[in-house]
């Protein structure tokens, strides 16, 4: 797919402007407080805007795209089960907490509940998962573009970081929030007409609904399966997501759900910087409405792109090693037509250039490349470059998010906390804006890393859930137990990782017989409910 000059016009527009924001509020950071918290001055409609564009990184908008595309409508359980209530608990229940105690970062609050090792713990391994969630994103944009594209997967790492280094750099965490407002309004506005096109072409809801019954039954389940989120919750045999409605409820409802949104500074510290505690408590409370609402926004391009009837007319880069040229008015016929379902492509074996098979015999679909397809397949040039704006854009505001929340783990909770304890607040303040320039570097690295790995999106969810659920239930016993103390914090965290850790070696497929403690592994899915 070759870009248009209006294609390239709007994106080098959407990066004026986010690089501007940053000059725009450099004036505003002169004190370490303004660099992390904002000074504490943003109003609440801005603070839950960027509390919910913190998370729409490439793991929500390509990932439930690729899950509603393997899922169906039960992805939405992420939403509706996985996060609005526990937005609505942290607005409730522990902004006061966080709020009232003047904490600068969740691990300081921690010291303040419980002690300073607790502190040391959690800061470390949050400013470790955070720089390597950034990576993550950076690999994952390169990649993609590199596929769809053709760009040069090292200039897209290397843009889009240097991007985000300046915005970050100049304006710290006003200057990302402003952006993440920006980045929110870019999202939808590229979402709402791929949707709606989508729509349109397969025949409305109605349409939607008849197509997914065929697809269900193609993978042998019933033809509500992808169409209906709990009727079919039963059993974990009769969905596509393989779990049940109470494994969904405590394990995606309760401890995931929970453990994240009331415990990841990443989201936290768009609360910390509203102007009253008042503001600070609705945060998540506002940001929980458009929250409501995404499902639509972002699965169902994927249910759209498996119900498509006609082939692309467009393919990715990646797959034309596996096209013989014909006449059929696409780049060429592709070699396993049975690999497609709909809009999404075969996976292909990067090394072989042929379709991968899985266990099942059939020709496995790639499932990430769903979102992307319905972008390329609908949009034509200038409103490509929108729709690219977009997916860029959430990319770029989970990065971003993930570098804020280091630079003031970093600088207030490691730094402050146990390398130089009585510097100046201008001091501060530039190792904040140095530990944004190293953060990035590290995640630049970090990509690099990530090529070697092969479901780093799905290793890297897992490792955060193992992480945030232990610490969610320190948090618990903190705030409504008296008697909970540091040690018995540390040995929670500690044991509680130990044993989730424990419990992936023995459900992974390839964990070996002696360790095994169940008759037949569990899916990913399964594991993460």
């Amino acid at each position: 797919m070759q870009l248009q000059w209006i294609d390239y016009l709007i994106i080098l527009i959407y990066f004026g402007f986010v690089i501007g924001i940053g000059f725009v509020l450099k004036n505003f950071a002169k004190t370490s407080t303004d660099f992390f918290l904002s000074g504490r001055s943003i109003p609440a409609w801005i603070t839950g805007l960027a509390f919910i564009s913190a998370n729409l990184g490439a793991q929500e908008v390509i990932g439930m795209g690729a899950s509603g595309a393997k899922y169906g409508i039960a992805t939405s359980h992420f939403y509706w089960i996985g996060a609005i209530p526990a937005m609505v608990f942290v607005g409730i229940f522990m902004m006061p907490f966080y709020y009232g105690s003047r904490a600068r970062s969740v691990p300081e609050y921690l010291k303040l509940r419980f002690d300073e090792k607790t502190r040391g713990l959690n800061a470390i391994s949050f400013a470790a998962m955070t720089v390597f969630s950034s990576g993550v994103s950076m690999y994952a944009m390169g990649k993609l573009l590199q596929l769809l594209l053709g760009w040069d997967f090292n200039v897209s790492v290397f843009i889009s970081a240097g991007i985000v280094l300046v915005y970050t750099y100049l304006g710290g965490l006003t200057s990302a929030i402003y952006n993440e407002v920006l980045q929110f309004f870019l999202i939808v506005a590229g979402f709402i007409p791929l949707v709606t096109l989508g729509l349109r072409d397969i025949g409305g809801v109605s349409g939607l609904y008849a197509r997914l019954a065929e697809v269900s039954t193609t993978r042998s389940f019933e033809p509500g399966a992808l169409s209906h989120s709990w009727q079919y919750m039963g059993s974990p045999a009769q969905n596509p997501m393989g779990v049940e409605a109470f494994g969904l409820i405590m394990g995606l409802g309760f401890v995931l759900s929970f453990g994240y949104w009331c415990t990841d500074f990443l989201v936290v510290q768009r609360a910390m910087a509203a102007e009253s505690m008042n503001s600070a408590r609705r945060t998540p409370l506002i940001a929980a409405f458009p929250k409501m609402l995404f499902p639509f926004l972002v699965i169902l391009p994927g249910m759209i792109a498996i119900s498509v009837a006609e082939r692309p007319t467009v393919l990715p880069i990646h797959l034309r090693c596996t096209v013989e040229q014909s006449t059929s008015g696409v780049t060429g016929a592709p070699v396993a037509a049975e690999g497609w379902q709909g809009l999404v492509p075969p996976k292909i074996d990067e090394q072989t250039c042929q379709p991968v098979v899985g266990t099942d015999g059939r020709v496995a679909a790639d499932f990430d490349l769903a979102t992307p397809m319905m972008l390329l397949h609908y949009f034509p040039a200038g409103i490509l470059g929108l729709g690219l704006c977009a997916l860029m854009a959430s990319f770029m505001s989970g990065m971003a998010g993930n570098t804020t929340a280091f630079n003031t783990v970093w600088t207030y909770d490691i730094y402050q906390g146990y390398i130089n304890k009585t510097a100046t607040d201008e001091h501060y303040l530039n190792m904040g804006r140095a530990a944004t320039v190293f953060g990035i570097l590290i995640s630049v690295a970090a990509a690099y890393v990530a090529q070697q790995f092969n479901n780093i999106m799905d290793l890297l969810q897992l490792v955060f859930a193992f992480v945030n659920a232990p610490l969610f239930a320190t948090f618990m016993l903190g705030m409504f137990w008296k008697r909970a103390n540091g040690s018995g914090a540390v040995a929670g965290m500690l044991s509680g990782l130990a044993l989730c850790l424990y419990y992936m070696a023995t459900t992974a497929p390839s964990a070996p017989a002696w360790l095994t403690t169940r008759s037949s592994r569990c899916t990913m899915a399964e594991r993460a409910a």
